[in-house]
């Protein structure tokens, strides 16, 4: 076993402990669920696939929506556990630069780094957010968050700022309009599009089930 995979199957370990009592939609599968993405998106991009597998498996070692909004606590857990593990200090940079650029953030903030490793992490994380799987993690926080399930006279907000995104508490439904339904065309790789419009699709199915069983029809 070469030492990049003792590497990876330490993280692996690592990982699955520190999210052994996460939130549904952000424990050990969902990163598992992300890994396998990024390699799958990492096989048709000229990409340092140990960089990216460290970053999808590291993007929610800390998220900030478990630490009263602390963005700091990721990469700190994140580069910490790196050095303990005598990665190189490069690696470890960039890991750490993947991890705080890597989220959504309402998607009117510009990311101050950018990588092919980071393109195809991100992808990958997103792809996680959209389709079946995403419809059911968005029900699943927002069941977490004690938040309603619609509310026709809450109105989607798709010009929230950082701030306003993080602190919303709107009900679940909106979360797909100001955001769901928006990644599809922010991919960043040509698989992770590909992926993304089939998944995409599928949303706009559920919705508009979801719309005609709220309104009364079949």
């Amino acid at each position: 076993m070469t030492t990049t995979e003792e590497q990876i199957k330490k993280t692996v370990i690592f990982v699955k402990e520190t999210l052994e009592n996460a939130e549904g939609g952000h424990d050990w599968f969902h990163i598992e669920r992300v890994y396998k993405n990024a390699l799958l998106i990492a096989k048709n991009e000229n990409v340092d696939t140990f960089i990216a597998s460290l970053g999808a498996l590291l993007h929610d070692i800390g998220d900030s929506k478990f630490h009263n909004g602390d963005e700091t606590v990721g990469p700190r857990i994140a580069r910490e556990f790196l050095f303990k593990l005598n990665v190189d200090s490069s690696i470890i940079e960039h890991v750490v630069n993947i991890i705080e650029n890597i989220s959504f953030k309402g998607g009117n903030e510009a990311q101050k780094f950018k990588s092919p490793e980071l393109d195809v992490v991100q992808d990958a994380d997103r792809l996680d957010a959209i389709g079946a799987v995403g419809i059911a993690r968005c029900f699943n926080y927002g069941g977490f968050k004690n938040r309603a399930l619609y509310n026709p006279e809450i109105k989607p907000n798709l010009n929230m700022s950082k701030a306003e995104y993080k602190a919303s508490n709107a009900p679940t439904i909106n979360h797909f309009h100001e955001k769901l339904l928006l990644l599809k065309d922010r991919m960043n790789t040509k698989s992770g599009k590909k992926i993304a419009a089939k998944r995409h699709d599928y949303m706009l199915v559920f919705l508009d089930q979801f719309n005609k069983e709220w309104n009364g029809f079949s």
